[in-house]
C-alpha cells in the first residue's frame, strides 16, 4: 500500500488504551450543510504535565485538579484557500474523569469554547462549530460574523477559493519547503476555483471524531508531507496547462476605462474581475509614495516637471483625468483591501523600494500583493530588505536567459514584456521556455495585451497571470 493513503496511515500501530482514551473524548464537530471538505485523520497527544505542544505554538497547562489534556490534530486535505488543513482541538480531563474545559484553534490562535450557554457536551464528547471552508473552530456560529464581516466570509468561500496555494507552515517548513513554487500555487488555485461554494449558514452536518480515525501525532507528521506531495502531483497530471487558473491582473488598473493609476481604475478593476492591479510608485519631494506611472507630470496640461522635485501637496492639485487625483501608495491600499483585490507593485525609483517594504510589513500584504522592476539591483535589494516579498523582474528582449537573470537577485517571478516584440508575440513564448522556467521553481507573468486572439494563445501555455488594460477579457 502506499505510504501516501489515508488507510495506510490508518493502519498505524498503537497502543490500544491509549487510542481509547482519546476516543471517548474525542469532539462532534458541526459543519455548514455545504461544507465541501470534511477530516480524515485525527493525531493525539495526551499530556499529564506540562508540556509544549508538538503541532501548536503553545505550552499545555494543566489547572489544579485537571490529570490530563488531549491534543487533538485534526488534518483535512484542504481548506478552500489552500492545500491543507491542521486545526486544534484541546481537551482538559479531571481526576474524576469529567470534561473540566476545551480549547481549539482559530485562525492561528487558540480560544475556550465556551458559549452562551457554557460548554456543549454530548457525553464525554465536546462539540464545537467549524467555519464554512476554513475550518476554525467556534462554541457556537455567532462568533463568525462577530469577528469577520460575512462579506470576507463569502468572499474567501468563493472568490478567494484557493488563493493562497501551497500552505507551508513552520511545522512543516524544513519538509515541504521546496512544495512552495509558483506552480504548486496555481494548481491548487485551479483546483479549489472549482470547489467554491455559498455557505449555507445551517450547521447541521455532524461529524464526530471517531476511533478509526486516530493515530499518535508523530505517525501523521511525519505522513503529512508524502500527501501533500500525493496530491502536487495528481493535480499536475489531472489538470492540463490550459485550464490552470492564472490571475487576472489589470494593468495600472482597468486603464482601458478609467484614467490609469487611480483609485476610479482599481475599483473598476475589481469590478470587471481583475484578481489583481498592477500599479506604478514613484516618490515625491517630501518622501511620500505616489501611485504613477511616469517620472514627471509633463503628460497633465499645465503641469510639468519631475514628481521627486514635487510635494504630495503640489502632486494632488493634479487632474490625473476625469477629476481623478494621483493617489498615495497607502490609500490604493486601502481601496484594494475595501475592494478585495490583490496588488502587483512595480518599482519606479529606487527610492522607493523601502517606502515599499515598509508597507508590506505594516499592511501585511504578503499573501496579497508582490513586487516587480526592470532594475535588477531594485529586486535584489527589496528582497534582501525582506525576503517574505514575492518579487518579479520584468525585461523586454526575448533574448535574456529568465532563469539566469531571475536567479541572480533571487526573484519569484519572471515577467516578460513582449506586447510589442514581435506582430504575435505568444509565438516567443514556446513550450520549451516555459518548461525550463518552471524547472527551476520560477512562476511566469505576462505583458499587458488586450488582443484576444493573443489572449487565448497564451493562456494556452499555463503562465501565472496576464496583465491587460481591460481585465474583462482575461475572464
Amino acid at each position: 500500500m502506499n505510504s501516501e493513503t489515508v488507510d495506510s496511515l490508518l493502519q498505524t500501530p498503537q497502543d490500544p488504551a491509549a487510542r481509547a482514551l482519546v476516543a471517548r473524548y474525542a469532539p462532534i464537530i458541526l459543519f455548514d450543510r455545504n461544507e465541501p471538505f470534511l477530516p480524515l485523520a485525527v493525531g493525539y497527544t495526551i499530556f499529564r504535565k506540562r508540556e509544549p505542544s508538538p503541532s501548536f505554538p503553545r505550552q499545555i497547562d494543566l489547572k489544579p485538579g485537571e490529570a490530563l489534556a488531549i491534543e487533538y490534530a485534526i488534518w483535512w486535505d484542504w481548506d478552500i484557500g489552500h492545500l491543507y488543513e491542521l486545526e486544534h482541538v484541546w481537551v482538559f480531563i479531571d481526576a474524576q474523569g469529567q470534561v473540566s474545559r476545551v480549547e481549539a484553534s482559530s485562525h492561528g490562535g487558540y480560544f475556550n469554547m465556551v458559549g452562551p450557554e457554557g460548554l456543549r457536551l454530548e457525553g464525554t464528547h465536546p462539540v464545537l462549530y467549524s467555519e464554512p471552508g476554513k475550518h476554525a473552530f467556534a462554541p457556537d456560529p455567532a462568533w463568525y460574523r462577530r469577528d469577520r464581516s460575512p462579506r470576507i466570509i463569502e468572499a474567501t468561500t468563493q472568490r478567494f477559493a484557493g488563493v493562497n496555494g501551497m500552505w507551508v507552515t513552520p511545522l512543516f517548513e524544513a519538509e515541504m519547503h521546496a512544495f512552495r513554487t509558483p506552480e504548486a500555487n496555481r494548481l491548487v488555485l485551479s483546483y479549489l476555483q472549482r470547489l467554491a461554494f455559498d455557505p449555507a449558514w445551517e450547521f447541521d452536518l455532524r461529524f464526530p471524531i471517531t476511533e478509526a480515525m486516530l493515530v499518535p501525532w508523530p505517525a501523521l507528521h511525519a505522513w503529512i508531507p508524502h500527501r501533500v506531495a500525493w496530491w502536487l502531483e495528481k493535480l499536475a497530471r489531472e489538470i492540463p496547462p490550459e485550464e490552470r487558473r492564472f490571475w487576472r491582473i489589470a494593468h495600472r488598473g482597468a486603464s482601458a476605462h478609467a484614467p490609469e493609476n487611480t483609485l476610479a481604475a482599481f475599483r473598476e478593476a475589481a469590478r470587471l474581475g481583475a484578481d489583481m492591479v498592477e500599479l506604478d510608485v514613484q516618490m515625491t519631494a517630501d518622501g511620500v509614495a505616489v501611485v504613477i506611472h511616469d517620472a514627471t507630470v509633463d503628460r497633465f496640461p499645465g503641469h510639468a516637471g519631475e514628481i521627486r522635485f514635487k510635494t504630495l501637496a503640489e502632486i494632488q492639485l493634479i487632474d490625473a483625468g476625469r477629476g481623478e487625483r494621483i493617489p498615495t501608495l497607502e490609500e490604493a491600499i486601502q481601496v484594494c483591501r475595501e475592494d478585495l483585490l490583490g496588488m502587483y507593485i512595480e518599482l519606479k525609483t529606487g527610492s522607493a523600494i523601502e517606502p515599499v517594504a515598509r508597507a508590506f510589513r505594516e499592511h501585511d500584504l504578503y499573501q496579497w500583493a508582490l513586487v516587480g522592476a526592470f532594475r535588477p539591483d531594485w529586486v535584489a535589494e527589496i528582497k534582501r530588505l525582506d525576503p517574505r516579498i514575492r518579487t518579479a523582474i520584468l525585461f523586454h528582449s526575448p533574448h535574456i536567459d529568465p532563469v539566469a537573470l531571475a536567479r541572480a537577485v533571487n526573484a519569484d517571478f519572471v515577467h516578460p514584456c513582449w506586447e510589442n516584440a514581435a506582430p504575435q508575440p505568444h509565438a516567443l513564448l514556446t513550450r520549451e521556455w516555459v518548461q525550463r522556467v518552471r524547472d527551476a521553481g520560477l512562476g511566469i507573468i505576462l505583458w499587458h495585451e488586450e488582443r484576444p486572439d493573443e489572449i487565448a494563445a497564451i493562456r494556452k501555455m499555463g503562465v501565472d497571470g496576464i496583465c491587460s488594460d481591460a481585465p474583462e477579457l482575461l475572464r
